[in-house]
């Protein structure tokens, strides 16, 4: 390809140097959301916003210096390049990768953030790749303040307000009458019960039930009724 130039403020690069800029920024603005992830014990770490990063920074190149042969005024040919149509299915494709590190474990819904990162991260690579670098790192620094500076705020949050629920599994006591819980577990301070279901294993009876309430007091509620008589377990799904 002949090399073109390309100028941004006050610097002039090649194409080829252009690109390796475009490539090299979008990797490291990828790689400081990646850190923090791989910190906090996330499966997608440093390599997967790397990664994802650098892949959405080369469909940028792509779409804006890739088909530079085939821009032709509009007067000489009926060809036209939409350099929109890439970043497009950038944001549509980045989603399936976002929603693969979704999952749930019983009650909680986990890993939302690291999705969010992740598609954050293909737009932060998809700006670099267009050129845009200077708006990619005024991202990058937003998401990082938001991740790490909000943690203490988060933590502030839960712990005053927050509230849980959990599925549990009460192992009854030989010789318990499962009437003597009613229709519900025993409520607790804080402690909100719902319905509950009743099963049979090994000889035992098993109530099981959804509660909620903080998480404390949630704790709190399942050691009173493990020490009760009646009960032999206390367990959550």
């Amino acid at each position: 390809m002949t090399p073109v130039t390309w100028a941004a403020s006050t610097t002039s690069f090649s194409l080829d140097g252009d690109v390796v800029v475009r490539l090299l920024a979008a990797t490291v603005l990828g790689s400081l959301i990646g850190i923090e992830r791989e910190a906090a014990d996330q499966p997608a770490g440093l390599r997967t916003h790397i990664a994802v990063a650098l892949g959405a920074s080369l469909f940028g190149v792509i779409s804006t210096l890739g088909f530079l042969e085939f821009d032709q005024l509009r007067a000489n040919s009926t060809v036209q390049v939409d350099v929109s149509r890439v970043a497009s299915n950038v944001v549509v494709g980045i989603g399936f990768l976002g929603a693969g590190v979704i999952f749930r474990q019983g009650g909680l819904i986990r890993n939302l953030t690291t999705a969010a990162s992740l598609w954050t991260v293909a737009a932060i690579g998809l700006a670099c790749g267009v050129g845009d670098i200077t708006t990619a790192a005024v991202a990058t620094v937003v998401l990082l303040v938001s991740l790490v500076l909000l943690r203490p705020l988060r933590s502030l949050i839960r712990q005053r307000w927050a509230t849980a629920s959990t599925r549990v599994r009460v192992t009854l006591a030989d010789g318990v009458d499962p009437m003597a819980f009613g229709d519900r577990l025993p409520p607790g301070e804080g402690v909100d019960t719902g319905q509950v279901t009743m099963q049979k294993q090994e000889g035992r009876l098993i109530v099981i039930s959804t509660v909620s309430g903080h998480p404390v007091a949630l704790r709190r509620w399942m050691a009173q009724l493990v020490v009760s008589d009646a009960v032999v377990s206390v367990d959550e799904e």
